[in-house]
């Protein structure tokens, strides 16, 4: 049976606070939110009689206060319960977008409420304890209410309440065990750190602390609309907190959730949507259905066309439409489109683009629902790929379409990885995207940083495809695909490969150093580990990938000692680079929500957590910031270290013949990875079977553009030719021919 109880009708908007400090109303935590500097009077009777003639009632009109400016005749047909306070009301309208409404309160009950000057508030069934800015228009609302214990999304407890309705997002597994609390202004690196190191008992009760700490715990604070924000058409608002400038239209329901927006990063909600527990960043766009539950939603990221997001973290600058993502950690740059993806329990590590029919993480191999899949960044499944908990894939895998019905460990990246059920083998491809699809991975590096649509590019977030994680990738495949070599040629030898890895590594080195394409190609080259089952995981194209691999950590290196001598002259030059000092100490890097930090110092962050040095969310995320501040110098220092050890040069002993020798080798791998830019492009305009739905090259061009007139590889062209003027300069400096 509903409990349903009867309450004395002037106790309606009052006692909201039960528990007040001594010396305090109920008003003084609503005094302290409300900063509008408006100054409130009380009633004349005049205005009494007005209001009153206009159909208006209230409990007590001695608790409506207004301010100076205060029009009675814009005040019609509501019912006033509480303490009212009420700004400027002029005679005029209010215009936003097509929706243009009279300045005024009318046809609403309003319990408890402070209105911000020139508000427009029409037909409101049910407004409770909510505070409105300036130019607020709110139009057509079942019901606007904040309770006494609201969080607005945030998962903190109040004071008197049990830890049993704290709200958790359950990221990264569905077991619950990699649980966190979301919190306004969270963000993906805070989240990743939290879920990982959870044998670590400290740590993670200090990030328990460190949320609670960012909150007050104290009942009675009211619900806020910031100024100039327009709602109408929606149902139930429930606990909810709305930034400025924030646009809600036809929402079914919003509960316990905070809207973050300005006016330089509006956020909206739009047709049918349902959220619950939930924090939305800056910027955001909801629309057309969504339904989440248990969320955090980065600044300038989107859902739209009736997805579903539950208990996930979406990271800045990403879309979610269509499709169902659960118990999923997605950092930046995540794009998702098709009704019939699904991804679930998933560490998503940015750049990622989900293809129609992915099934990612769905097939639970134990005995509970606690598997889990890490994707490195760029991570991109073809149509209809289905892969099994657990998987892990190196940076810029690429699944090609199929069933993987063992779990994965893709330890190379920019690798094609591809099931052959006729064979029953694993195939991977190393470096395809080097090899086969050069545009797309050059063309995706310039296109997430064009979609970054923050205002302040703080911390910088890595979207390169050449950064310190990923060449750190290709230097332990160079050895991966060098061992797997040496074993082929043993076997093949039939000698027995059950050597030191030393020995195995220095023999595959040589073989592929030493042989010839052919040879290495015609080997049966496997690999152990990469998948949970006895058949064959093979590696193909091994020479091509292995000796790419080296020229692309070459160009990563040489592109760092550009930057350093950039603007150096004559003997600066060189003396730039002998002079940099390398450490080992910064090749290990981790990926903390998209941006890149070195591992030890990630470990130094959680030593002063647990120590109590950092005390607080705000101090975390300075850590942050002061770590992007010497991202770039770090990155140019392991690249050039990178360098040094593909070499076997110290660049300490560098001479002005060696360097020149570098930037014409330099040259020629620019040019040819500019020629496998158009080339791959170009291939789209040569395939009979892509052509052969127009009726003409002509008609072709009209619908899909000419290659020539195609801006990125143009630019890409451009670049080539300006490098080339640049090095000729660089090496008459040098003062060698």
């Amino acid at each position: 049976m509903n409990n349903i109880k009867k309450i004395a009708l002037n106790q309606l908007g009052y006692g909201f606070i039960t528990d007040l400090p001594k010396g305090k109303d109920e008003y003084y935590l609503r005094n302290k939110q409300n900063r509008s500097g408006i100054e409130y009077r009380k009633l004349s009777a005049l205005e009494i009689e007005i209001l009153v003639r206009n159909r208006n009632t209230s409990d007590d009109w001695g608790n409506i206060l207004v301010s100076n400016e205060f029009n009675p005749e814009l005040v019609k047909n509501c019912s006033f319960f509480g303490l009212i306070r009420i700004g400027n009301l002029e005679n005029s309208c209010l215009s936003f977008s097509d929706l243009i409404v009279p300045i005024g309160i009318y046809n609403s009950t309003i319990i408890s409420c402070d209105f911000g000057n020139n508000v427009s508030v029409h037909n409101v069934n049910y407004m409770s304890h909510y505070i409105l800015g300036n130019e607020v228009i709110i139009n057509n609302v079942n019901e606007l209410v904040t309770t006494n214990h609201a969080k607005f999304g945030n998962g903190i407890i109040k004071k008197g309440e049990s830890e049993s309705v704290r709200i958790w997002l359950e990221l990264c597994n569905e077991n619950t065990g990699r649980k966190v609390l979301p919190f306004n202004g969270m963000t993906a690196g805070d989240a990743y750190l939290w879920t990982r190191h959870r044998n670590d008992v400290l740590l993670q009760q200090k990030f328990i602390e460190l949320t609670d700490n960012q909150f007050d715990n104290k009942l009675g604070y009211y619900g806020k609309v910031g100024d100039r924000t327009v709602i109408k058409n929606c149902k139930i608002i429930k606990d909810v907190w709305i930034g400025e400038d924030a646009y809600l239209k036809g929402a079914n329901k919003i509960k316990n959730v905070t809207i973050n927006s300005h006016p330089l990063a509006k956020s909206q909600v739009g047709e049918g949507c349902e959220l619950v527990n939930g924090i939305i960043g800056y910027g955001c766009r909801i629309f057309y259905g969504i339904k989440a539950v248990r969320f955090v939603l980065s600044d300038y990221s989107q859902l739209k066309y009736g997805a579903r997001l539950i208990n996930s973290f979406l990271g800045p600058n990403a879309t979610i439409s269509c499709c169902e993502v659960l118990n999923s950690l997605i950092f930046p740059a995540h794009e998702q489109h098709h009704n019939n993806s699904f991804l679930c329990a998933a560490l998503v590590m940015g750049q990622s683009n989900i293809a129609a029919g992915a099934t990612l993480g769905s097939n639970h191999n134990s005995r509970g629902a606690d598997g889990e899949v890490i994707m490195g960044r760029g991570f991109w499944p073809g149509l209809c790929v289905s892969i099994k908990h657990n998987s892990i894939f190196a940076s810029f895998s690429l699944l090609n379409k199929g069933d993987y019905n063992y779990e994965l460990n893709i330890p190379i990246p920019f690798s094609l990885i591809s099931n052959d059920p006729l064979k029953d083998e694993l195939v991977i491809m190393p470096g395809y995207w080097f090899l086969y699809n050069f545009y797309a991975l050059a063309r995706n590096a310039w296109k997430y940083v064009d979609r970054d649509k923050r205002k302040y590019k703080t911390p910088i977030y890595e979207y390169g495809y050449l950064a310190p994680d990923s060449v750190n990738e290709l230097v332990n495949a160079r050895s991966v695909i060098a061992k797997a070599v040496a074993t082929a040629q043993l076997l093949k030898e039939k000698k027995s490969a059950d050597i030191e890895d030393a020995k195995l590594l220095a023999l595959g080195t040589t073989l592929l150093k030493t042989k010839t394409k052919k040879e290495i190609d015609s080997l049966v080259v496997v690999v152990n580990g990469f998948e949970n089952s006895k058949r064959k995981a093979k590696l193909i194209k091994s020479y091509d990938a292995y000796h790419m691999f080296e020229k692309i950590i070459f160009i990563y290196g040489i592109e760092a000692a550009l930057k350093i001598t950039e603007n150096k002259k004559g003997k600066a030059i060189i003396s730039t680079l002998q002079q940099v000092k390398l450490s080992a100490t910064n090749l290990t890097w981790t990926n903390i929500g998209g941006q890149l930090i070195p591992q030890k110092n990630v470990d130094g962050l959680l030593n002063k957590i647990k120590n109590n040095s950092i005390t607080s969310w705000d101090e975390v995320h300075a850590f942050y910031e002061a770590e992007s501040e010497k991202y770039l110098s770090r990155k140019d220092n392991h690249a050039l270290y990178c360098l040094e050890t593909l070499t076997g040069k110290p660049l300490s002993k560098l001479s002005a013949v060696q360097f020149t020798n570098w930037l014409d080798t330099y040259l020629e791998i620019k040019t040819d990875i500019t020629v496998r830019i158009q080339n791959t492009r170009a291939k789209d305009y040569s395939n009979p079977f892509r052509k052969m739905v127009y009726e003409s090259e002509a008609e072709m061009n009209a619908v899909v553009g000419a290659l020539n007139d195609n801006g990125f590889i143009n630019d890409q062209n451009k670049a080539l030719e300006k490098l080339n003027a640049d090095l000729t300069a660089l090496k008459k400096e040098l003062k060698i021919k």
